[in-house]
This record gives structure tokens, C-alpha cells and sequence, in this order.
């Protein structure tokens, strides 16, 4: 991981466009992409053990070999409907500022790479989120990508996990 990371930083301070790489996943319709260098790993959904007074987004806490991790279901946190959990339904396990976070996502399509021409600025629209979080829109062909900013999405005050694990 910090092979690639390396790699791609010496290559961008060459002056070299490599294109952003970001995994491609689905909540209700739509698709949405994060960088990839944020995945620790992916895994199917599991019971969480909830944790009382937490927001509902937060559904709860896992046990990853030993390291408990808090898991947001972004069909709540975007307001996307009643969430339902079935064999497609997956954890994609992110490490942002070196603390582990879980999110529960529809399902998980492809890792796509994305040239800097591929992005466009998000539309100022009223959105389920606030565009803060929003990197943009990929577009591959006929496949459009939400580009999500998932750094300042779980460090943002009011998903307060980083915060809250940091203290």
C-alpha cells in the first residue's frame, strides 16, 4: 500500500498524470466513488454490536482482528431510504488520518481510474449531502460516478468518529 502510495506521489511531483483510481460502489441507483487508497479491505456485511446514543447512521461497532471498528450505514447517512442487508450488501473498510472505519454500502462494482479531464465539478443543486463532501463527477462512457470526498465526510463534526476516536 505505501509502495503505491510512494510510487504515485513521485510520479504526480514528475509532472506525470497517472489519473485517480477510486473503487465504485452502489446505494439505491446510484454509484459513488472514494479513492482507493483510503480501502483497507472489503467485506460482507455481518451483524454489528450497536452502541446506545449514537446516531442512527452509526450502525454500530465490529471486532476487526481486535480493533474495534465503528461502521456508518451511508444509506442512512444520505438519507437514502430504509436500508435492507442481503448477500450484495458489503463493508468497505477505510483508513483515514490512521484511524479504521467501517461503511455499509449497497454493493461494490469496480475500481475505475479517472483522468483529471473525467471529473467534473459537482452542480450546485440541493443534494441528500452537502457538496463539501463532494470531489465531483466522474464520467466513463455512459457511467456517471459521485465522487466522494471520504475524508471530510468521516472527520466532518457531525460524524464525529475521527474525533471522538483520536481522544
Amino acid at each position: 500500500m505505501s509502495y503505491t502510495t510512494q510510487t504515485q506521489t513521485s510520479m504526480e511531483a514528475a509532472g506525470e498524470s497517472t489519473g485517480n483510481e477510486f473503487l465504485a460502489f452502489t446505494l439505491g441507483r446510484e454509484e459513488y466513488g472514494i479513492d482507493i487508497l483510503r480501502v483497507q479491505e472489503i467485506r460482507g456485511y455481518e451483524p454489528v454490536t450497536r452502541i446506545a446514543n449514537a446516531p442512527d447512521f452509526i450502525k454500530g461497532v465490529v471486532n476487526l482482528r481486535g480493533t474495534i471498528v465503528p461502521v456508518v450505514d451511508m444509506r442512512i447517512k444520505f438519507d437514502l431510504g430504509t436500508p435492507t442487508y442481503d448477500q450484495f450488501t458489503v463493508v468497505i473498510i477505510l483508513n483515514i488520518g490512521g484511524r479504521v472505519v467501517g461503511m455499509v454500502v449497497d454493493s461494490v462494482s469496480d475500481v475505475t481510474t479517472l483522468t483529471p479531464e473525467q471529473i467534473r465539478p459537482a452542480p450546485e443543486i440541493g443534494t441528500t449531502f452537502d457538496t463539501d463532501y463532494l470531489i465531483g463527477l466522474g464520467t466513463l462512457d455512459e457511467r456517471m460516478l459521485i465522487l466522494v470526498d471520504i475524508d471530510k465526510l468521516m472527520s466532518s463534526a457531525e460524524m464525529g468518529l475521527i474525533e471522538k476516536l483520536a481522544a
